[in-house]
């Protein structure tokens, strides 16, 4: 089959951000399949073109089986809303034209949030007679609504109809957490697959120390607790600064940063307003590089904030922390807490409370048998149940079991 997935913040392996589509993709062509990805120049996590001079398409052929075409997208993605929106819509028209272009293709992939690009995935569908994959990975535009993004009424509306519409007209809608399952289902989706995060062991190495991230950055004999990805607005990572405020009497103990984001610039001020010595913000590090940088970490943390919707996830980095054999300092209630508290992978602390989440790292500092222990769970617990591998076969005999719906 030759697959076409619409993605514009499509992260291939030697990019920051989360890669669990070219993952997909490898095992997909591993089957015999073949994948195009039509995504954007523009990195989801930076909002910086990996463009030197705008085009309107640039091919990439990162290994045989896989394509990726990079389209022409407005460069602005974290300036404000209506940039941001500007940025999709580009995309999107921009993603159908270029979609025009691929010929042969058994079956499109789009992928939400942003949703209007499923809009792109659904019309190609249509004009080519192929069967149409609706992957929702966030639920959008509920979070948008719920943390304040989204809140002109005539938007909100629009948005909310245009969910449904997809929901209703995909052929089958993929899932990446069970929180979503009633979500989607409620709103009009007929057939709905649940493909959940993941993560590849193989990535990770949970004996390394990872010394050379330790000296490059002089952290040789710190307590190093980890967040590793993007600074948003809804990552509630302000909480992360007061826990840190909180910690200033454990010189040993240092919170590193990596990433980017919107929210990132602001971040760095307060820190240096709240004259926090014990913060350290680096850039983002490509998914292949990651291993080394979460060898290094003690704890790592996932965090969200206190809204009830963000229960319903199961945030990809929660799974690579454990891969790597780190224990989870959990701030997300919900699913993504079952799993950790099940697999006895880390500590949930209630999301919003800097006090909790100090005291959490003082434990794991303090008792390294059972951080290390934690740990050890964690990356059991990936190896039985979360294996990218795994989970890439669902994916693989769910399209194949598409193959012949518009045949």
């Amino acid at each position: 089959m030759h697959i076409l997935l619409i993605h514009q913040a499509f992260a291939s392996l030697d990019e920051a951000g989360g890669t669990r589509h070219h993952e997909l993709a490898r095992y997909l062509v591993e089957r015999g399949h073949r994948v195009t990805i039509i995504a954007s120049p523009v990195s989801y996590l930076t909002g910086k073109s990996r463009q030197k001079r705008s085009r309107w398409i640039e091919r990439q052929t990162p290994e045989p089986g896989i394509q990726i075409l990079r389209t022409y997208t407005y460069a602005a993605l974290h300036k404000s809303f209506v940039h941001r929106v500007l940025s999709f819509f580009s995309f999107m028209v921009s993603s159908f034209v270029t979609g025009l272009t691929v010929r042969q293709v058994d079956l499109i992939w789009g992928t939400s949030p942003p949703i209007f690009q499923g809009v792109t995935a659904w019309l190609l569908a249509r004009l080519k007679g192929v069967p149409f994959l609706f992957e929702v990975r966030d639920l959008w535009p509920a979070f948008a609504i719920a943390v304040g993004v989204l809140r002109n009424p005539v938007l909100v509306r629009a948005s909310l109809w245009l969910e449904r519409f997809l929901y209703r007209r995909a052929d089958r809608v993929m899932v990446n957490s069970p929180g979503f399952i009633e979500h989607v289902t409620s709103r009009g989706a007929r057939w709905v697959e649940l493909v959940p995060n993941g993560a590849a062991p193989e990535m990770f190495d949970p004996r390394s120390s990872g010394q050379k991230f330790r000296e490059a950055n002089h952290l040789e004999d710190k307590f190093i607790v980890l967040y590793a990805g993007a600074h948003g607005m809804s990552n509630d990572l302000c909480v992360m600064l007061q826990t840190a405020e909180v910690l200033r009497d454990q010189p040993k103990i240092c919170f590193v940063f990596v990433g980017d984001g919107k929210e990132k610039a602001s971040l760095q001020k307060q820190a240096v307003e709240m004259r926090l010595d014990n913060i350290l913000f680096l850039p983002p590090v490509a998914k292949d590089a990651m291993g080394e940088v979460m060898a290094a970490a003690d704890a790592c943390v996932a965090i969200l904030k206190p809204l009830d919707l963000y229960q319903t996830t199961y945030p990809n980095k929660v799974f690579d922390y454990m891969a790597a054999g780190r224990p989870v300092l959990l701030a997300i209630d919900g699913v993504i807490r079952r799993v950790v508290e099940t697999a006895g992978a880390g500590i949930f602390v209630p999301p919003g409370d800097p006090a909790a989440m100090a005291q959490a790292v003082r434990t794991l500092a303090q008792d390294p048998p059972l951080a290390q222990g934690m740990g050890a769970s964690g990356r059991h617990a990936v190896e039985e149940h979360f294996a990218r591998r795994v989970l890439a076969e669902k994916l693989a005999l769910l399209v194949e079991e598409m193959r012949g719906l518009h045949g």
